[in-house]
């Protein structure tokens, strides 16, 4: 799991940001945690001021290891700093084990890369020119400047014998990443998680357990053909099957296409939460309350981390209703605040040392916290 993200020139983190995922004192939720990490973080702020941009180190690190596309990286540079070079620094405790992954870019050229396990060199990369430790010791020339020496090794090499460096690229290929607005998700273990492919694959059964045990009132079925109170529907083979919503009190099957904003999202989404839960790996949600309702996002968040033993959650969101310590520990949750031409900034809640008692959402509104809009109608 990740101990620790450090990135510098990267978008809108023109300085050097620390994203820490190691707990600190606080005593409450620890099913938040697991070992000394914590089992996820929120990002919360203004509009553009670098919340989604907070996830997307992970959400690079992944499509530079396991898409097979280009990807321009140049896209990735602060267009505000005079620094050339943009540096990612990722780091892992994998079964007590420490992993130091580290690379660093200008415009579509990969300068240096590293990799460190236990202190102990793996990878070492300058440009064309590349280091290998495993089995033994192996000097390369004429590496691809476009990619990620890393990825090379992996699938070449699958990492030998070394069974922590294993776990460790197989927790990151286990991760799902959400868009909840758009209704996409991106898996990296080359299983779809598109609801079609997921209820052809699994059916419904996980899904109704999660309705049935979090006490939703509705059910869902997959089928060619449905009917109830004298309405039937037929599709056609070429049509395919259908999913319909079964609510306890009205015995007409709907159709998902006239279901709520809400329920469609949720149901799209569903898949990729329970296979992050059961798999482990990472789980990114981006707008993340894109019409649900405050306690839905809670209990989602609730389920993920009560349910998890895996997995590391990343969530963007506008809902204040989420910053509870009820829900989320204050070392889980992080304002984004943009501060003109020195980029966005990070004010993790836990620095301001807030009681267990107190009141995460108001403190953060009255602007404790950092990263709150302030506009006209505030001043009247």
């Amino acid at each position: 799991m990740f101990s620790r993200i450090i990135v510098k020139n990267f978008k809108c983190f023109k300085n050097e940001t620390v994203f820490d995922f190691r707990k600190t004192n606080y005593k409450l939720l620890k099913q938040n945690t697991k070992g000394k990490l914590l089992k996820g973080l929120l990002f919360v702020g203004d509009n553009a001021s670098g919340k989604t941009t907070a996830i997307q180190p992970v959400i690079l690190l992944l499509d530079l290891l396991f898409k097979d596309r280009d990807i321009h990286l140049f896209l990735y540079q602060c267009l505000f700093s005079r620094e050339d070079e943009t540096s990612l620094k990722y780091e892992f405790n994998i079964d007590g084990h420490e992993i130091l992954y580290s690379f660093s870019f200008d415009r579509n050229k990969f300068l240096e890369e590293t990799l460190q396990m236990d202190n102990q060199p793996v990878i070492e990369r300058i440009g064309e020119n590349a280091k290998l430790w495993l089995s033994e010791n192996n000097t390369f020339h004429e590496v691809d400047e476009s990619i990620l020496f890393i990825k090379k090794v992996y699938f070449n090499t699958k990492f030998e014998d070394n069974e922590i460096l294993k776990k460790w690229f197989a927790f990151l290929k286990q991760s799902v990443c959400i868009n909840a607005y758009k209704r996409t998700i991106s898996s990296y273990n080359d299983e779809s998680l598109t609801l079609r492919k997921y209820l052809e694959k699994y059916g419904v059964e996980e899904i109704n357990l999660f309705f049935k045990d979090n006490n939703f009132k509705y059910s869902v079925e997959y089928a060619l053909e449905i009917e109830g109170k004298g309405i039937r529907y037929e599709m056609s083979e070429e049509e395919g099957k259908t999913l319909f919503f079964q609510r306890e009190d009205i015995s007409v099957p709907i159709p998902l296409f006239l279901e709520s904003t809400g329920n469609k999202t949720l149901i799209n989404i569903l898949p990729a939460i329970l296979h992050s839960v059961q798999k482990g790996g990472l789980l990114v949600i981006d707008e993340f309350s894109s019409g649900f309702h405050n306690k839905l996002e809670e209990l989602i968040v609730r389920y993920i981390m009560n349910n998890s033993t895996n997995t590391q959650l990343l969530l963007v969101s506008h809902s204040t209703n989420l910053l509870s310590n009820a829900l989320l520990r204050p070392d889980q949750i992080y304002s984004v605040e943009m501060m003109g031409g020195e980029g966005s900034v990070l004010n993790r809640f836990s620095d301001e040392q807030p009681r267990v008692a107190q009141n995460l959402e108001k403190m953060y509104l009255s602007g404790v916290f950092g990263g709150i809009p302030e506009y006209e109608t505030d001043k009247e």
